[in-house]
């Protein structure tokens, strides 16, 4: 299942990779650049809770593999066409099939993991190391013949429908209806004051890895190479970072390990954004550990504040929280378009500040029952 979330998020990774193609092949600016991002995030910000819902009333283990070519087909057609309004609705299609992997892929993950954080936390590696690998494959790819060459990137999405295939044909792996429904009562406040939280986490990851690559450039002259480098620390990061979080959870306690991750976010987004030099990479490593390692623990903790709806709680905090960040993306670039992209940066410092707050006074839920 680790490896299936890989080859699905390559696809979350891959339409922020090819911004700077975007930008350098078709002459778009930045609010039309990121614009994409934003295309890819609506739909999947909208759908994903409602795949949860239906979740929450049938398994729909089906839907794995098809979701993982859905991913792969849009963005393999987002190169093809030199028109915006095609680029921009094979990007949305790819969004629908990420939106729907999520969260039926995270109740049967839950299920294998019987709990544990740290097994979850391997789950969400698997799509964090997608993310790492995205913007190497997209460079790659697009090396060998322009945005025209995007077909070839629909591989992954091939591979991981295979695995979702053989993962539903082996009995060994708990479905979503192997998940009871947990005998304790919805916890609503707390469950939003966290998605609160997420949606400020989402704003600044989406925000960076939109526009990270190109701020590197800038700010190094290292060219291509300077940028796609950050990019890739940034995911890289993102990945150790997850199993990290599972193994801090289990010995200090989810809610506090997600608090304190928000606390060093504040200060490792101020040294991506204002320190110069080439000690941005290890700011860009910090605040990427900073934004992951809570990431498992969003999960676990929202589906355990609503035991009674796990499907919905998972498109929650996977999808609508998470894909919300595509929305500032357009204002992010209309702002970086008018002066800088610095100044377009500035205001992701003050997010996890928020967010922080947000979490302040959250207790630590129970655990769902199991099958």
């Amino acid at each position: 299942m680790s490896v299936g979330h890989a080859c699905v998020d390559v696809y979350q990774g891959a339409v922020a990779a090819l911004v700077p193609f975007f930008v350098a092949e078709r002459a778009y600016t930045y609010a039309a650049a990121s614009g994409i991002v934003l295309a890819a995030s609506l739909l999947s910000s909208v759908v994903q809770p409602l795949f949860g819902a239906l979740t929450d009333r049938w398994a729909m283990p089906w839907l794995l593999p098809l979701s993982a070519l859905t991913g792969g087909a849009g963005v393999a057609l987002s190169g093809v066409g030199g028109s915006y309004a095609l680029t921009l609705t094979a990007v949305a299609v790819s969004g629908i099939g990420v939106a729907a992997y999520h969260p039926e892929a995270a109740r049967a993950a839950r299920a294998a993991a019987r709990g544990s954080h740290v097994a979850m936390g391997w789950f969400s590696l698997g799509g964090n190391i997608g993310f790492a690998l995205a913007p190497l494959l997209v460079s790659a790819v697009i090396a060998t013949g322009g945005l025209r060459a995007s077909p070839l990137l629909i591989v992954p999405g091939v591979a991981g429908a295979v695995l979702c295939a053989a993962a539903l044909r082996s009995a060994r792996t708990p479905s979503a209806a192997a998940v009871t429904e947990g005998s304790g009562s919805d916890d609503w406040p707390s469950f939003l004051r966290l998605s609160g939280a997420i949606v400020c986490r989402s704003v600044v990851f989406v925000g960076l890895s939109t526009f990270v690559s190109l701020y590197v450039r800038e700010r190094t002259a290292g060219g291509e190479v300077a940028g796609t480098a950050a990019l890739c620390v940034l995911y890289v990061g993102g990945a150790l970072g997850t199993v990290a979080g599972g193994r801090l959870a289990e010995r200090y306690g989810r809610v506090a390990v997600v608090r304190w991750s928000y606390a060093l976010t504040v200060l490792a987004v101020a040294g991506t954004v204002l320190v110069p030099g080439p000690a941005v990479y290890l700011f860009i490593a910090l605040t990427s550990a900073g934004l992951y390692v809570p990431f498992s623990l969003h999960i676990t903790l929202g589906q355990d504040y609503l035991p009674r709806r796990v499907g919905t709680a998972s498109g929650v905090t996977l999808g609508l929280t998470v894909s919300v960040g595509g929305l500032a993306a357009p204002v992010l670039g209309a702002v970086a378009d008018a002066t800088s992209l610095r100044t377009a940066l500035l205001p992701l410092i003050a997010l996890p500040a928020l967010g922080h707050l947000l979490l302040r006074g959250l207790h630590e839920p129970g655990r769902p029952a199991q099958a």
